[in-house]
């Protein structure tokens, strides 16, 4: 291991060094300034003889009177299922006074892309406990679905409750799950401020999901560069648990918009030439290795599923985050700015929101042979009902027909029975369709044309047909 004082440049979060022998890419660098404080960094470029190096803790008191030592080996997580109810910071490191970690193995963060054919197809149900999710854009074991928010809307809340929520329900009778098969929530927070942290480890520890989670923190006065580390920590770490210890692992990721303005600003720093907006033109290939890192293997009993959360700037869904993150995940979950004005918790709206392994992972087993019935004709009279809103605004209730009524009433009952449930309200899945049936009710049976004739001779209430209608209109 040889030590360099040849420090040229420093910019940004990067420093430039000169060095006599080849260096790998990504390799591992120890920084000692002159005041004898040791700083990390990873190889972010190598040529001949000269290296750039991203530092995860900034570059702040570096001079070129710095010495350089290469570590030779790439960035690696020591991983046990002792992290369980541990709390790290963006780079691995424990922050929460427990014992130091006593890893098992330590395993290269950038981790391995699954082979597609070794991956299972992603078809078990994940019961998040919300039902704009469960009911509607359902989550299956292995899938990547987002969730597409903007500033100032409540999804670290809708986090928090998937978070403590989230589980994946016992198999039926000749299910192919083994007994003891475990659920875990791996939890990457990325440029959050410390208030949000603190209402983050304040819930996890009042409702024990701590117990059953880690959490890595990268706070908004930490390093930016950090943030491109700490997702490929939370991915090793869930990785290990899946693949090795058989564990449903949820991976969390908020907020992916700082990981790519961190993205950004590295790339600023090295003066590339920049893509969409200012940021860099390998972004897309940067996050598909990222969401790429979530399914199920054959033979293995394990899986990761990902919901990453991004808030979208502007509320535009054609900024180059959530358009690139939309082509690479398998749908998105829209928190919407008007629903939550009107008080509505979580605010989602579900009908941009999309799940397209949704179909997959419902209708037998774990979930209720209606389901599919039952999604597609909510969907089919929300939306009825939503553009029935625009025209009452210009005609007037009074010029619209009976069944047209009964659709605006649908939606408003929609809303405020499916829809608003609250933060800390956790529904089973025959919950949520029980509610279902309860809003589908208030529509005559042959305007329920997309739901099988044996569920609505079996669900269908006859006698709250009308006491629905009056309660809606009241």
């Amino acid at each position: 291991m040889k030590e360099y004082q040849t420090i040229t440049e420093i910019s940004g979060p990067l420093v430039y060094a000169e060095v006599d022998e080849a260096i790998g890419y990504d390799e591992i660098v120890e920084i000692e300034t002159a005041q004898g404080e040791t700083l990390r960094g990873q190889v972010l470029e190598s040529s001949e003889d000269v290296v750039a190096i991203q530092v995860f803790e900034g570059t702040s008191g570096i001079d070129r009177d710095a010495s350089v030592r290469f570590l030779g080996e790439t960035m690696k997580m020591p991983v046990t299922e002792d992290l369980l109810g541990r709390v790290l910071d963006g780079s691995g490191r424990p922050i929460d006074d427990g014992p130091e970690i006593v890893p098992e193995e330590r395993q290269d963060i950038v981790g391995a892309a699954i082979n597609p054919y070794s991956r299972e197809y992603p078809e078990e149900f994940i019961e998040t406990g919300v039902s704009a999710i469960d009911g509607m854009n359902t989550l299956v074991r292995g899938q990547k679905l987002p969730i597409f928010s903007s500033s100032g809307q409540p999804h670290s809340e809708l986090a928090m409750q998937i978070a403590r929520q989230a589980s994946v329900p016992e198999e039926e009778e000749g299910g192919d799950d083994e007994e003891g098969s475990e659920f875990a929530v791996i939890f990457g927070a990325m440029g959050i401020t410390q208030e949000e942290a603190n209402e983050f480890m304040e819930d996890f520890e009042r409702t024990g999901a701590l117990e059953r989670s880690v959490v890595f923190m990268n706070l908004a006065d930490d390093p930016a560069v950090e943030r491109t580390v700490t997702p490929r920590m939370v991915l090793t770490t869930a990785e290990y648990l899946a693949f090795e210890k058989d564990y449903h692992v949820l991976v969390i990721l908020t907020d992916m918009t700082n990981y790519c303005e961190a993205l950004r600003e590295i790339g600023a720093a090295r003066e590339e030439v920049p893509g969409r907006r200012g940021y860099p033109g390998y972004m897309y290939t940067d996050l598909a290795q990222l969401y790429e890192r979530a399914g199920r293997i054959k033979g293995r009993e394990g899986s990761v599923t990902q919901i990453p959360i991004l808030t979208m700037p502007g509320d535009d869904d054609t900024h180059p985050i959530p358009d690139l993150t939309g082509y690479i995940t398998e749908g998105q979950i829209y928190v919407d700015p008007d629903l939550n004005s009107q008080g509505l918790q979580p605010p989602i709206n579900v009908l941009p929101s999309l799940s397209r392994l949704m179909d997959d992972g419902i209708g037998e087993g774990l979930t209720r042979a209606d389901h599919a019935d039952v999604k597609d004709q909510m969907f089919a009279a929300y939306a009825e009902g939503e553009d029935l809103r625009d025209l009452v605004n210009i005609v007037g209730r009074e010029a619209l027909s009976e069944l047209d009524n009964k659709y605006l009433d649908f939606a408003d009952a929609f809303e405020s029975e499916f829809i608003d449930q609250g933060f800390e309200t956790n529904r089973d899945i025959d919950e949520t369709l029980s509610i279902g049936w309860d809003l589908l009710s208030m529509l005559p049976k042959d305007a329920l044309n997309r739901i099988d004739e044996e569920f609505i001779e079996e669900h269908y209430r006859e006698d709250d047909s009308e006491r629905k209608v009056v309660e809606a209109a009241d």
